[in-house]
Formats: C-alpha cells, sequence, structure tokens
C-alpha cells in the first residue's frame, strides 16, 4: 500500500510539472496569453504540485536516517524557500499576468526570480527533512525543470524591457 501512494505521488508530481511546462512553451511561444484564464488553470497545478512534493518526500520509500542538525537544516532551507517565494509574490502582487514595468525594487534588487529560487529551495529542503533518498534525486530533475521555466522567463524579459540585460547583470538568479 505504501509503494502504490509513493508512485501515486510520484505521477502527480511529474504530471504537475508537465502541466506547467507545457503552459509555459505555449505561453513563450505566444499561443496562450496570461490572464485569469490561465490563472485559473496553473494556480491550482501549482499548488497540486507543491502539497503533492510535500507529501512525497514524507512517504518516500527509500529513507536514510540523518542527524537532526541536517534534517533540520532541509527544513529551514525549505522555510527560507517560502520566505523568498511570498517576498517576490508580494513585491509583484501577482503571479501569471504582470503588465508594468521591469521591477528592480525590493527583493527583486537582488534576484531576478525570487519564486522560481524558492521553489528550488523547497525542492532541496524537504527530501533533507524527510531524509528521502528517492525525492532527493528527483528533485534535481524537477530543478532542471524549473530552470528551464526560468530560461523561457528570462528570453521573455529580454525581449520586454530593454533595461532587462543590465539589469540581469546587477543580480543574481
Amino acid at each position: 500500500m505504501e509503494n502504490k501512494l509513493f508512485f501515486a505521488l510520484v505521477a502527480v508530481c511529474v504530471f504537475t510539472h508537465v502541466v506547467r511546462t507545457i503552459y509555459e512553451i505555449l505561453k513563450h511561444r505566444k499561443l496562450i496569453i496570461p490572464g485569469k484564464l490561465s490563472f485559473a488553470i496553473i494556480f491550482p497545478n501549482m499548488l497540486i504540485l507543491w502539497m503533492s512534493w510535500i507529501a512525497l518526500c514524507s512517504q518516500d520509500i527509500f529513507t536514510i536516517p540523518l542527524a537532526g542538525i541536517i534534517r533540520y537544516s532541509g527544513i529551514a532551507l525549505a522555510g527560507i524557500g517560502v520566505i523568498v517565494f511570498l517576498t517576490g509574490l508580494y513585491t509583484i502582487k501577482t503571479l501569471e499576468s504582470y503588465e508594468g514595468d521591469l521591477i528592480t525594487r525590493g527583493i527583486y534588487s537582488k534576484i531576478r526570480h525570487p519564486m522560481y529560487l524558492g521553489f528550488i529551495l523547497w525542492l532541496i529542503g524537504f527530501p533533507v527533512f524527510f531524509g528521502a533518498v528517492f525525492s532527493f534525486f528527483l528533485s534535481f530533475l524537477f530543478i532542471v525543470n524549473v530552470l528551464f521555466w526560468r530560461y523561457l522567463e528570462e528570453l521573455e524579459l529580454e525581449s520586454r524591457f530593454a533595461a532587462y540585460k543590465q539589469y540581469r547583470k546587477s543580480t543574481i538568479f
């Protein structure tokens, strides 16, 4: 039974990543225009992705016991990821339909993609906290996927904002 739940959670995580990646590709090709409809699809998808990731890590069938300091470093990393993500979201105040000028204030004055960075920190932190070996290795595949989303967004931002190339030079990630 545990194995079935674990592999079902793997399938959900992979499926939600694929849905988001297809969305990002369609958005990049201008086949989908971000707005309320796309938000109504992508936001629940991302909630399912995040919840299933935590559940997957907690149900991992390949675990190793880790020292408390290492485990709690993992949850601290995930917590920092949540803070970075929420700070980015609070600064930009939207997820998919921002139409304003290039945001270079707040957390965006240091980090170009705080929400993606926060997500990557979750992807690493939760498997460490749970000692979840399979999830830890799976996180690298998902991180590559998030980096692909970021790459597509970088292309869009470069074409949209003349100052973006200079902004890139003065920020990380």
